[in-house]
Order: structure tokens, then C-alpha cells, then sequence
């Protein structure tokens, strides 16, 4: 397939060049696709649906049963008794399908599960009829839609009741990221094998631009490839004969960048954009079934699943990319990255070592900030590789860069910290610290790791991260992200509450707050990156409607309403939330706006 067959107009067209043959059969198949028109909504859904989901929307009204005419044929009478009157016609037992709270107010209802909209903006216990859930229960079975999570903590006050910090996962909806349709739409034959993948590669010019972009935005994050070893592999792939076998992991991984590069371009539409990315991630996905990535996994395979899972959840796919890091984490184990390198191949060179494990900090990173936003347990926990073992040492491929190598030991560690702590309590609904004596240890703990930070992640304002991004973006993503993740979960932390334990109030307020001004950062210096970057708007999100709820409960408890209306702090937290929603409503309007984004715009204007 020409590029000009597939939605990169940016680019120009082309083919992968050189001499790569793809089969007839294969070429023709391709050549007869045109992914703008497979991807309108009409096409995708008949063409691409997969065969245990429908194409309904997420709240889309269900059908109720009929119950018949509710007439009483009675029964047999009685020798020498007289016939009773025929009974009056009874009205229809209609089922509620309407949560409790709604009936009880009588508000409309949208029957989202497990939390109506309604009861998100009010905040409070959604719960429904043991019937509604069987057949919402048969409803969903036949869509493969949601996924049911623990029911919602009940709603607290300053005074000594339990503190609602939100969690969008405890209430799944494809409006807050969590996508219902099949993330991958099938363009493959049966016969074309990886030729056929091969074969819609753009031009190699097209390729090096779109990976360009994923060394510009996504690497600086996520750096988990070598950027010299993979661009050796990569002009060594494009000499390939059609002799020479090619690895079907590494043309994964190449497409899977690309995926993750063209959601970074912002020279098109989004509508392009989306088409184009996903186009590109179909085409990975395929490669690394060529290669049988579930049964022979190799470093690139694993490399290519880590970054798969990154592009579902930018591309408003979280549910599927918690899923596929499943496959992830087993993959992961069964390649041993868990283990010590010096233990399970000692004789291997120190570069191949450290290569294992910033693989091995990037599948936990990910599990990690899943884990916590989602509110589901942690996988990887079982592990014997050290923090400290990942070192800026010299090797054969040059020197590393000692800033990345800070950013990713800053990383290893917060998310240690954050596995053992706050992932498993969040998962089983239990308090995160059960003693103040625990919650203060917990704290100094999180500042220990923070402090040791480079002063350039730790020593930074608005007006000199402005003048750095002149210099240095790299540094700047990096600093942005790492302050974002842990001023979240110190947040959680000084939110969290037990029965001897109170919220910290001011302390969860400071913490919101320097968590959404990384956010408001982003979104100044980088705006299109913030609009993609799935993980780093859902928390400012998140964070932005902790902040709503304190400030709620402390306007109508008595002992604390005369200090909401004079602290300078609740006055910055609404002010926190004003510009919040302000951002999100950019991220809503015109042709790039999103219906979580206008929808969350709803939900914040609750508090102001």
C-alpha cells in the first residue's frame, strides 16, 4: 500500500522502500483500503466490530421487560363453592432501573454504572435495585462495556466522616477516559503476515519525522529505548533484502512509535490524527502477533507492549490499556526482568543489564500510576532489582544522559514507595494509614524520596521552567511529570482518613495545589502534549475535584466556614478550580474538543 492509501497527508505518500516485496495477494488487499473512509463511524463499527460487542452507547437507554398483562387466570374452583368475580386487570410491575438517590429526588437518571452522572455531581451513594443490576448485568454482557469497581466510600465532613477524595474509576465512564469500542481495528488478511504489515509503512522520510516527534515528546517521559541502539537496528532494517528475515517485534515497536509520534503532530486534525495513530497502532499490534509476542517475548516486544499501553490510554482507552498491561506484567516475569540482572545473567555486558532494568522501571511505572488512578491492585510486586544498581556509568553505545538517569531512579523510587503504601489500600477500600504515627512516617517518606530529587526537578518556578523550556524541553517534561506524580500522591495521603486519623486539610490543599500548577505548566508551555497526555489531565482532574470537596465540607461545617471566607489558602484552592475549569473548557470547544472534557467543565462548575 502506497502512504497515500493510508491517512498521512502531512507527509507526503510513499512505501517502504528498498527491497522488501510485499505478496500480490497482500498488496491488493491493502491497496483496496482507504483508512479516512474505514474509519467513519458507520464503516468501523460493520467492518470492524469484534464478535462479542455491539455497537451501543455507553448510556444508552435499555429496553425494559414487559411483564404481560398482569390478568390472573386463576385456578381450579372447589366442588360446591361459588366462582369467585373475575379479578380487576392489574397495572404493569415495571422493574426501577433508576438508582435509589434519583427515585428518592426524583432526578433524571442516567443508569451509568457503577455511578450515575447525577450522583457523581452530587457526590453521593449511588446504588441500585438487585434486578436494575441483572439487567444492566445482561446488558453489558452483550456490549462488553463497563468494568465494575468497588462501590463509592460514603461522603464526609471536616468533622469526622469518612473524606470522599474522587476516583473517576470507581465510577467508569467512557466520558472520563475509559472507551468502550475495540481499540484495534482489524485491516489484515489471513494469508499477508508481516509483508502486509511491512508493506504500509510510510517512506522512510515520513517514518523518521514521526519518530522524531516520539523522541521529542514521548521518550523524554517514557525513556525506555536507547535511542542510539534502536536507530542502528532501524537503518539496518531499512537495507534489509527480502531474503533477510525481519524481526516482527522490532517492526511492532517501530509502529507503535509511530502510533505514539502522529498523536504528538499538530499540524493536522484530530480527526486525521486519530485516524492515522490508530491506523499505525493496529499495524504494531499485528507485528507483534507475527511474532508471537505471548509466547517468545524478547526485550523489543516488551518495549513495544509498555508503549502500546501508553497510546490506549491517550487514546481514550484506559480500560483496555489496564487489560493489556496484564499481558505486560506476565510477559515481564516470564523474561525475568523482575530479577536481579547480576543474578540471572551475570556474565552479560553492563549496557544489556541496564537495559533490563529501565524496562523493568518502566512496566512499573505504568502499573503504578494505574493502579492509583484506576484504584485496582498493583501487579508488579514482586521484584529483587534495586534502585541503586541503575547507574550513570559510560558503556560501548556512549554515555547516558545523567539528567535521564535521575529522572528515571526519581521515578523507580516514588513508584516503590507508592506500590507498597498507597496501591493496595486504594485497591481493598481500606484507610491508607491506620495511626497518625503511620501517616507521619508515610510522610516523611514520600519528602525523603522527593529530597532526593536533582535540584533541577525540585528548585523551579513558573518563571524560570519558562526560561529552561527555551533550552532544554527535555528537562522541562521531565520535571513537570515527576512533580505532578508525586504531589498527587502526597495528596492522597494527607487526604486519607481512619477513625483516629483526621484529613489534613491544609496540607491536602498545598499538595492539589502544586500538583495542578504542574498541570497548568504543561498546558501554557505545551498545550497540545497536555491535551494527549491522558494520565497527566485525569490527575490535575482528579486533584481539582479533591480540592472541590474539601472546600465544600469546610464551607458547611460551623467551626470551619469563618476561616473558608478569610484563608488566602481556600481562596488559591477555588481559584485552583476556577482555572482548571477554564482549561478544561479550551480542551472542549472547537474542533479538537472532547465530551469528557466538556463533561468534567460540569462537574467542576458544581463547586465554584
Amino acid at each position: 500500500m502506497s502512504s497515500s492509501q493510508i491517512p498521512t497527508d502531512l507527509y507526503g505518500s510513499g512505501g517502504h522502500t528498498g527491497d522488501s516485496v510485499i505478496s500480490t495477494s497482500a498488496a491488493s488487499v491493502v491497496s483496496a483500503l482507504s483508512p479516512i473512509s474505514i474509519l467513519t463511524p458507520t464503516s468501523a463499527s460493520t467492518l470492524y466490530a469484534s464478535p462479542d460487542s455491539a455497537n451501543q452507547p455507553f448510556f444508552g437507554a435499555k429496553s425494559e421487560p414487559d411483564d404481560g398483562d398482569g390478568v390472573s387466570s386463576g385456578g381450579s374452583v372447589a366442588a360446591g363453592s361459588y366462582a369467585e368475580p373475575a379479578k380487576k386487570k392489574q397495572k404493569r410491575n415495571k422493574p426501577t432501573l433508576s438508582c435509589y438517590e434519583c427515585v428518592e429526588r426524583k432526578t433524571k437518571c442516567d443508569r451509568g454504572r457503577p455511578h450515575c452522572l447525577a450522583c457523581i455531581k452530587r457526590q453521593t451513594e449511588c446504588k441500585y435495585a438487585h434486578v436494575a443490576n441483572l439487567l444492566e448485568e445482561t446488558s453489558r454482557s452483550a456490549t462488553n462495556g463497563r468494568r465494575m469497581t468497588k462501590p463509592p466510600k460514603r461522603k464526609v465532613t471536616m468533622s469526622g466522616m469518612k473524606p470522599t477524595i474522587p476516583n473517576i474509576a470507581d465510577r467508569a465512564s467512557n466520558v472520563f477516559g475509559v472507551g468502550s469500542e475495540h481499540p484495534f481495528a482489524n485491516y489484515w488478511t489471513c494469508e499477508g503476515g508481516l509483508p502486509e504489515v511491512i508493506g504500509v509503512l510510510p517512506e522512510k522520510l515520513q517514518a523518521d519525522i514521526l519518530l522524531s516527534q516520539y523522541f521529542e515528546c514521548v521518550d523524554p517521559v517514557y525513556p525506555i529505548i536507547d535511542r542510539q541502539t534502536f536507530y542502528l537496528e532501524y537503518e539496518r532494517f531499512w537495507t534489509l533484502r527480502e531474503s533477510e528475515k525481519t524481526d516482527a517485534a522490532f517492526v511492532g515497536l517501530v509502529f507503535t512509535m509511530m502510533a505514539l509520534g502522529t498523536q504528538f503532530v499538530s499540524t493536522t486534525s484530530p480527526k486525521d490524527r486519530k485516524q492515522t495513530s490508530e491506523f499505525y497502532a493496529s499495524a504494531g499490534n499485528q507485528a507483534l502477533r507475527m511474532s508471537s509476542y505471548l509466547n517468545t517475548a524478547s526485550l523489543r516486544s516488551v518495549q513495544a507492549m509498555v508503549l502500546v499501553g501508553y497510546f490506549l490510554i491517550n487514546d481514550n482507552h484506559a480500560s483496555d490499556g489496564w487489560a493489556f498491561s496484564g499481558l505486560l506484567l506476565r510477559q515481564a516475569y516470564a523474561m525475568g526482568l523482575h530479577r536481579d540482572p547480576n543474578l540471572v545473567i551475570p556474565t552479560a555486558s553492563e549496557f544489556d543489564k541496564q537495559q533490563r532494568r529501565k524496562l523493568w522501571q518502566a512496566v512499573l511505572v505504568q502499573d503504578t500510576f494505574l493502579t492509583v488512578l484506576l484504584s485496582l491492585p498493583p501487579n508488579a510486586t514482586h521484584t529483587d532489582v534495586r534502585v541503586d544498581d541503575f547507574m550513570d556509568e559510560s558503556t560501548s553505545f556512549g554515555e547516558p544522559n545523567p539528567t535521564d538517569v535521575a529522572y528515571i531512579r526519581g521515578s523507580w523510587m516514588l513508584a516503590n514507595l507508592v506500590q507498597e503504601t498507597i496501591s493496595s489500600p486504594r485497591s481493598l477500600d481500606v484507610p491508607i494509614c491506620s495511626t497518625q504515627r503511620q501517616k507521619s512516617k508515610l510522610i516523611a517518606d514520600f519528602r525523603a524520596v522527593y529530597r532526593s530529587f536533582p535540584d533541577v526537578f525540585r528548585s523551579w518556578d513558573q518563571e524560570s521552567i519558562a526560561q529552561l523550556a527555551c533550552s532544554n524541553k527535555r528537562v522541562v517534561r521531565q520535571t513537570l511529570f515527576l512533580s505532578s506524580n508525586y504531589y498527587h500522591n502526597l495528596m492522597l495521603v494527607h487526604a486519607s482518613e481512619s477513625p483516629d486519623v483526621p484529613v489534613n486539610v491544609r496540607a491536602t490543599l498545598e499538595a492539589a495545589h502544586e500538583a495542578l500548577t504542574s498541570f497548568f505548566v504543561l498546558f501554557t508551555l505545551f498545550d497540545t502534549e497536555a491535551r494527549v497526555w491522558w494520565v497527566f489531565h485525569h490527575r490535575a482532574f482528579l486533584e481539582a475535584l479533591c480540592i472541590g470537596s474539601v472546600l465544600r465540607e469546610a464551607g458547611r461545617d460551623p467551626t470551619t466556614a469563618d476561616q473558608f471566607l478569610r484563608d488566602p489558602l481556600f481562596a488559591r484552592a477555588k481559584a485552583d478550580i476556577t482555572r482548571m475549569v477554564q482549561i478544561l473548557k479550551i480542551m472542549a470547544d472547537g474542533e479538537q474538543g472532547t465530551e469528557d472534557a466538556r463533561t468534567r467543565v460540569v462537574v467542576l462548575s458544581e463547586f465554584l
